[in-house]
This record gives structure tokens, C-alpha cells and sequence, in this order.
């Protein structure tokens, strides 16, 4: 129980990390490639959750229904932040190695 709710939290913090990197980037690309990071993180910390509470919370029709739900949607979230991830990934460094050259 305890390593969900410790790699919750650490899905969480890189979410927000992520999120404040996206704000504070000036780069068009830049900013879609950390958002897609930032999905990924927010995916990955809305199905361990939907996780923690199927194993962890009372048995009841309602909370499996909840937790299948959170399960799929983070794991439809991830899937297509890799994806995000994965375009984004070469235009994003081109993008870093042209402004290096211009500064």
C-alpha cells in the first residue's frame, strides 16, 4: 500500500513540475514536448490511483466502477502523452540546438 501512495505522490510532484517547466518555457515546441511529459505524469498518477483505491478502499459496486474508470482514462491519458511525447521528442531538439547557435 504504501509504495502506490509513495509513487503517487512522486507522479504528482513531476506533474507539477512539469506544468511549472511548460509555464515558464518561451519555446513553441518546447512547450508541447513538457506538456506531453506532463500527461504522462498525470496518467500514470490518475490510474495508480484508480489502483490504490480498487485494492485499498471497501469492496462496493460503486468504488470498483470508479477505480476501472480512473484506471482506463490515466491509462488512455499515458498512451497518448507517449505518443505527444515520442513527435515532439526531435523537433524539440532541433528547436534547443538552432537557439544555442543564434545566442
Amino acid at each position: 500500500m504504501s509504495v502506490l501512495v509513495f509513487f503517487i505522490v512522486i507522479l504528482f510532484a513531476f506533474y507539477l513540475f512539469y506544468k511549472t517547466k511548460y509555464f515558464r518555457s518561451r519555446r513553441p515546441v518546447e512547450k508541447k514536448w513538457l506538456a506531453a511529459k506532463a500527461n504522462i505524469a498525470l496518467g500514470l498518477f490518475v490510474c495508480l490511483f484508480g489502483l490504490n483505491h480498487l485494492f485499498f478502499i471497501s469492496e462496493t459496486t460503486v468504488t470498483f466502477i470508479v477505480s476501472v474508470i480512473f484506471i482506463v482514462y490515466g491509462g488512455v491519458f499515458t498512451w497518448v502523452g507517449l505518443k505527444k511525447y515520442k513527435h515532439y521528442l526531435p523537433f524539440a531538439a532541433e528547436e534547443a540546438i538552432n537557439e544555442s547557435r543564434s545566442s
